[in-house]
């Protein structure tokens, strides 16, 4: 029997972390060639982008591969590289929107990829994964989200803490862009109860602040995050507790793209399968299969055949069909695993374009997801986070 009382924790990071950052600008340059794509009348079936991103003390490199419309150029994804730095907040004299150098290393995607990818006619062979990998869903009645509650609050504080920020709400306007949190839940009977440890580093931009300033800027929204009754005098907290946090972001700290991949997902609670989301069109599977994943693992929840439900989808590169469908209730399923297992097959086409098509993934929906996490978020009426639908749920329990 699983363990019912213990503590767990995770974290979260600000959009203006240094891997954020990254992350966010990935994600630009994918929804950019969706959208130039789109009005110029391409086919969004056949867009594709893969973008990495470095960032470092007024520096930014951006690399990929690309096929897609000619319009997204490099003085476009400049552009739209200072747009996003200016948005996340930062005009410091080591990172800054205005004056920071950026270098556009994207080319042409590899034919030899390409051809593994692409449907081929007159064969009718469907079009396959673009890569090999094992991806992972997961969903638990912990939170209204179907989230484990210490990633969802770990965002939350965050997210309150930006929106403040960029608001100019109060004190938090002395707030910078970079921060982290973390949050360590007491469990008792397996239910998330309380909170026992907090920690939140925050940037500012007033130099002099001390960490006990700081504090008295965060605590209130931290405790507007968590819910009645989970802070209590015994809990601990440790805002900026190396003390100074002044410098910020990739002026403090070099970011990449992809180094959040706990952060974007469920915070430890469930596994990972390696491959990072950002900077990705849904071709990958590392990208639209793990939200494939979170989708059948939260309708499975909602229609009512488990209380906490871990989906495992494996691809080959070049091959349609997922390798393997694999489901795991924790101990708290209302039906037979194997049952489960076949019926999402049924229910849902599992094939890099079916995955597409249910999810409507081509579009440009994915610069949204790059702070906060990908899971937990509400859908959005254009289409973003359609992941987080709870539609399936009666086709699934009736294929059951």
């Amino acid at each position: 029997m699983a363990r019912q009382s213990f503590l767990f924790t995770s974290e979260s990071v600000s959009e203006g972390h240094p891997d954020k950052v990254c992350d966010r600008i990935s994600d630009e340059v994918v929804d950019a060639f969706f959208r130039d794509g789109i009005a110029e009348g391409l086919d969004p079936w056949q867009i594709r982008a893969a973008c990495e991103t470095l960032a470092t003390t007024n520096r930014v490199v951006i690399a990929g591969e690309y096929r897609g419309p000619r319009s997204v150029t490099v003085a476009r994804i400049q552009d739209i590289t200072r747009s996003a730095i200016r948005d996340i907040g930062y005009e410091q004299a080591g990172f800054h929107w205005a004056n920071c150098n950026i270098e556009v290393l994207l080319h042409g995607q590899s034919a030899d990829i390409a051809q593994g990818v692409d449907a081929r006619q007159p064969t009718n062979q469907e079009e396959g994964a673009g890569d090999q990998g094992i991806m992972f869903g997961y969903a638990c009645r912990e939170t209204p989200e179907l989230m484990p509650a210490p990633i969802y609050y770990a965002h939350k504080i965050l997210e309150d803490l930006a929106r403040a920020r960029k608001t100019k709400n109060g004190d938090a306007a002395k707030l910078g862009p970079d921060s982290k949190s973390q949050v360590t839940v007491r469990y008792e009977g397996g239910r998330p109860v309380g909170v026992t440890q907090i920690v939140v580093s925050h940037q500012h931009i007033v130099e002099d602040l001390t960490s006990s300033d700081v504090r008295d800027i965060v605590e209130p929204y931290v405790r507007a995050a968590l819910p009645d009754g989970w802070i209590g005098k015994e809990t601990v907290w440790h805002i900026n507790p190396t003390g100074k946090f002044f410098i910020g972001g990739p002026d403090g700290d070099t970011g990449l793209t992809g180094r959040k991949i706990i952060v974007d997902t469920y915070g430890g609670a469930a596994p990972h399968g390696g491959g990072a989301f950002s900077g990705k069109d849904p071709t990958k599977v590392d990208r639209s299969a793990a939200y494939a994943a979170r989708y059948l693992a939260k309708n499975v929840i909602a229609a009512g055949l488990a209380d906490r439900c871990t989906i495992q989808l494996s691809y080959a590169i070049g091959v349609a069909r997922p390798l393997s469908i694999y489901v795991d209730t924790h101990g708290t399923g209302k039906a037979d695993e194997g049952a489960i297992e076949a019926a999402l097959g049924k229910v849902m086409d599992l094939t890099p374009r079916g995955i597409r098509a249910q999810l409507d993934l081509n579009r440009p929906i994915y610069a949204r997801t790059s702070a906060y996490g990908h899971f937990g978020r509400k859908p959005d009426n254009d289409g973003g986070f359609s992941w987080e639908k709870l539609d399936l749920a009666d086709a699934i329990q009736k294929a059951v």
